[in-house]
């Protein structure tokens, strides 16, 4: 290798975050967590004193008191506890650089619900191939509502036709539907109604009628894939709810009738409460004097809505509907801390953001455990959240997919600091 590929080469790695160390460490034995205080939330409770080792980005034991193999990179966490990954299940993450500050938050899996030319299914075929390091990026591609996004047409020239008319009517969904699924997308995302993040827009307004979301649900389904429908107002909600959709985003406005449906159905909701709250304030992911005022409304309903939702038995994901960029004062934690404030237990919280999003994700047979079988993607932390869910806001170690990309227990998180300043 020449000296000038060497350093392109070098560069490369750096601005994906693939650190050599952790790419060692998964190729050349194991990592072993001992003295760990390990939070598994399929079950109650923790196991004091256990031994975590991991091997090729895989769980391959989990044992009280275990030893460490031989060649196994040690990880003493001294009682600290070890935890899942988090899983987010409504990002819109659109580059290498937001999708690193979500890992360096304890985020490990990803549910992109959303943007332009495909980026999303481009990071995750990235993320699969072993070219970055996490997190796992499951992708919908674009929204489908009445006024696709213009990117849509240039990447699906065969839309032409629809370019300036609404989509409307079964058979143009799921044309749309169809061009999403060619490309081999995770979910399809439809927006039920209006977006309350745009100061021109209504929240409540539906953009659907049920039979124009069943035709969309139907041809989703013909491919294996669910659907998850953006809706604030009952109205486009119920839609889809009764339409068939697998997860409800948002939720506001519901009335108490449709999440009974959604449980009957067995329908998730997704109520990025924390992005409501963002709403409020000024900077962040908005910045608007219109959706201050809006979100101060929407902040009370949200809570109460998903409150309720809680209350009936209605399954509940978190998830922040940030993109994780420079401006984004959003993360995982704040949701968790969102659940607890509305009556959701801690085991309950971290649920939501592991277990109960693994099933909502289709993945619980592989993520959102601490178990033999399952992938490392791991967190440790320094209190419990048990007792305090906020411990989520100070991530001591990071592993995603068996690598370690940060660790503060002996602080070389300083080389992923300085390769986030790299321009």
């Amino acid at each position: 290798m020449t000296a000038r590929k060497f350093v392109i080469f070098a560069l490369l790695l750096v601005s994906i975050g693939l650190r050599s160390e952790g790419y060692a460490q998964s190729q050349s034995g194991s990592v072993a967590f001992v003295r760990a205080t390990v939070l598994d939330p399929s079950s109650e409770g923790t196991i004091d004193n256990a031994t975590v080792v991991v091997r090729h980005g895989e769980i391959v034991s989990v044992e009280i008191g275990g030893k460490a193999p031989d060649d196994a990179h040690i990880m003493d966490l001294d009682g600290r506890f070890l935890v899942p990954g988090l899983i987010d299940a409504h990002v819109h993450i659109s580059n290498l650089s937001d999708a690193r500050r979500a890992l360096l938050s304890g985020v490990t899996t990803a549910r992109s619900m959303g943007g332009s030319f495909f980026t999303d299914l481009g990071l995750r075929e990235l993320f699969a191939h072993g070219a970055f390091t996490g997190p796992e990026l499951l992708a919908a591609g674009y929204h489908v509502r009445p006024r696709p996004a213009e990117g849509l047409f240039l990447d699906e020239p065969g839309l032409a036709d629809l370019l300036e008319t609404d989509i409307r009517g079964p058979t143009m969904l799921r044309r749309v539907a169809r061009a999403m699924l060619d490309r081999n997308v995770d979910f399809i995302k439809v927006n039920a109604t209006e977006r309350a993040g745009l100061p021109e827009t209504d929240p409540r307004k539906p953009f659907f009628t049920e039979i124009e979301l069943a035709a969309l649900v139907d041809e989703a389904g013909s491919y294996g894939v669910p659907v998850a429908a953006h809706a604030h107002g009952d109205v486009g909600g119920r839609a889809a709810v009764m339409a068939g959709v697998k997860s409800i985003e948002h939720g506001t406005y519901l009335r108490e009738e449709t999440l009974r449906l959604m449980l009957e159905q067995h329908t998730y909701l997704v109520p990025t409460i924390a992005v409501v709250s963002d709403l409020t304030l000024p900077g962040g992911d908005y910045d608007n004097p219109v959706l201050q005022v809006r979100g101060k409304h929407m902040l009370t309903r949200i809570r109460e809505t998903a409150a309720l939702a809680h209350s009936l038995g209605v399954p509940i994901v978190a998830a922040t509907d940030t993109g994780y960029g420079p401006e984004s004062v959003l993360r995982m934690s704040h949701e968790l801390i969102e659940l607890v404030d509305i009556g959701l237990s801690e085991l309950d919280a971290i649920r939501a953001a592991t277990t109960v999003a693994a099933e909502l994700l289709g993945v619980a047979g592989r993520i959102g455990r601490i178990n033999p079988g399952f992938e490392a993607d791991l967190l440790v932390l320094e209190r419990s959240p048990l007792n305090d869910i906020g411990s989520y806001q100070d991530v001591l170690v990071v592993m995603s997919d068996g690598q370690v990309v940060v660790d503060r227990l002996e602080f070389r998180a300083s080389e992923i600091m300085k390769e986030e300043r790299v321009p």
